[in-house]
């Protein structure tokens, strides 16, 4: 994959009218540059996106850093370690360090991280996304370097992508409550800016019209942040004169939280439950979880994959990788409704 070349100093000085040593003492934040004089070249940084580069030296011996970029949820998350592990795996086979950073779902707290790697001259970035847009990295993907999105297609930029299939996996999650009997069913739902959770509910609402339920606006239930935000939605549910007779849960953690709260009002084998991911000893509780299972290790293991044969230099079109989901039948999402 051939890119065009990276801006240098030299770039921005001419843009912005001044000299490269100029320049430099702008980026490393001396205070001797004049306020106009850092405005311009500021200025000129922005319109060439340029990136300061830390390992010029390094990169003039080797060519390469030997180090990737993995930009994820929240490493505590079991979805996002089990990524970073596997993308690990798949670097260290490579003699590759892989610099990993939590995004918590702050896009401003993404485009620094993003930055920060590229400062650093990663030889490759494996991101999972929040913002709206990410035509700000299209210079960069430009240039050469190999950009691949994981969990989330991107918006305003083409880049391979890997992903579950969420609007499937939703609505089998669906079907399966529905085979059991179940008419009263709610979503709850994770940050509506992401990718996945829209999928998740489109699938959830496509299923829900394919077996003639009705979908009661006070049983969807999203933008839930958290453990606590889901349990009180639940409890809140649960608490209603016509409960829901089951849960379809779209987020590990929001699974979590809605446990918590069914134990909490006594109601974890009268209402069932589906969650969208695995979650640690769901096959220990009581009932048994029944889950969506995602494969993060295989999401993982992709995306390192395409990083590194863009590296070894194959040029095909972008491409889309979408890993299955696996329904894994435990206990709680076979619970009938109650009469």
């Amino acid at each position: 994959m051939t890119g065009t070349p990276r801006p240098t100093m030299k770039d921005v000085a001419a843009e912005a009218g001044v000299a490269v040593t100029t320049v430099s003492r702008v980026i490393n934040d001396d205070p001797r540059v004049a306020p106009e004089t850092r405005a311009r070249v500021e200025a000129a940084v922005e319109t060439l996106r340029y990136q300061p580069d830390f390992h010029a030296g390094l990169l003039r011996r080797r060519g390469r850093t030997n180090t990737l970029g993995l930009l994820v949820g929240n490493v505590a998350n079991p979805f996002s370690a089990a990524v970073h592990r596997a993308v690990e795996d798949v670097a260290h086979a490579r003699h590759v360090a892989v610099f990993a950073s939590s995004l918590d779902d702050d896009p401003e707290r993404e485009r620094e991280a993003v930055a920060a790697f590229l400062r650093r001259r990663v030889d490759g970035l494996i991101l999972t996304t929040i913002g709206h847009d990410h035509g700000y990295l299209e210079r960069e993907i430009e240039h050469g370097t190999p950009v691949v999105f994981v969990d989330r297609r991107p918006s305003g930029v083409v880049g391979d992508t890997v992903m579950s299939d969420n609007y499937r996996g939703a609505r089998e999650a669906v079907a399966h409550l529905a085979s059991h009997g179940h008419r009263r069913i709610a979503f709850l739902g994770d940050d509506e800016r992401i990718f996945t959770a829209r999928e998740r509910l489109r699938g959830f609402v496509d299923e829900c019209r394919h077996q003639g339920i009705e979908v009661d606006p006070r049983l969807v239930l999203g933008d839930l942040r958290g453990e606590a935000a889901a349990a009180a939605a639940v409890a809140r549910l649960l608490a209603d004169p016509a409960p829901p007779t089951a849960l379809f849960t779209a987020q590990n953690v929001i699974t979590v939280g809605a446990i918590g709260a069914l134990r909490e009002a006594g109601a974890q084998h009268t209402t069932a439950l589906v969650g969208f991911d695995d979650i640690p000893l769901a096959a220990h509780l009581i009932p048994p979880v029944t889950v969506v299972a995602q494969d993060p290790r295989r999401i993982g293991r992709e995306a390192a994959t395409i990083v590194f044969d863009r590296l070894d230099g194959v040029t095909t079109a972008v491409t889309e990788v979408v890993v299955p989901t696996t329904m894994i039948i435990r206990g709680s999402g076979e619970i009938p409704p109650s009469q």
